[in-house]
């Protein structure tokens, strides 16, 4: 597995983005590059495979991107969650908190087969609203929630909170 600080290197800090006083993690270096790409995908199917899923549930968008090559590497299948109105089949939904509003996050009705382990993975941890989504349309559809795996946590936004009682892991923390 890639050490933190490797992969830290491999993160382009962007000041002041997408409003002044915030710092956004750039993941798109580490996409760039097909080596970096490779072993952070391999580095977050190793914490994947360890809770034995049989479906990974990728966030929308940028857990599609590395929650489909980590579902192909365990051969385990892939369900995308995705803002509303963008499923074309019967969907639920589940509708959490932003910082002024709130958003709405839609899974297809038969993505999950009831008692399948699920592991949810997307590229950032921070608040914990779109995750804890992820993880009640997950349990509304009767999946066991085996984990949550992510590259990025923003560990000064308490996102764990509203995860506690799953197992929560990520390659870096900031």
């Amino acid at each position: 597995m890639l050490k933190e600080e490797v992969i830290k290197e491999l993160i382009r800090d962007v000041p002041d983005f997408p409003v002044d006083g915030i710092m956004f993690r750039d993941i798109t270096p580490v996409l760039r590059d097909a080596d970096s790409f490779k072993q952070v995908v391999c580095s977050m199917a190793e914490q994947v495979a360890e809770l034995k899923p049989d479906i990974i549930v990728g966030i929308e968008s940028r857990g599609f991107i590395l929650g489909a090559p980590i579902a192909l590497e365990l051969g385990v299948g892939f369900v995308p969650v995705r803002k509303m109105g963008k499923l074309p089949a019967d969907t639920i939904k589940a509708e959490y908190a932003l910082e002024y509003g709130t958003n709405v996050v839609e899974i297809h009705k038969d993505a999950i087969v009831p008692g399948q382990r699920v592991v949810v993975v997307d590229d950032l941890l921070a608040t914990g609203g779109t995750a804890a989504a992820a993880v009640q349309l997950s349990e509304e559809l009767e999946g066991e929630v085996a984990g949550l795996v992510f590259l990025i946590e923003l560990g000064f936004l308490d996102g764990r909170k509203k995860l506690q009682g799953y197992d929560v892991r990520t390659l870096v923390c900031y």
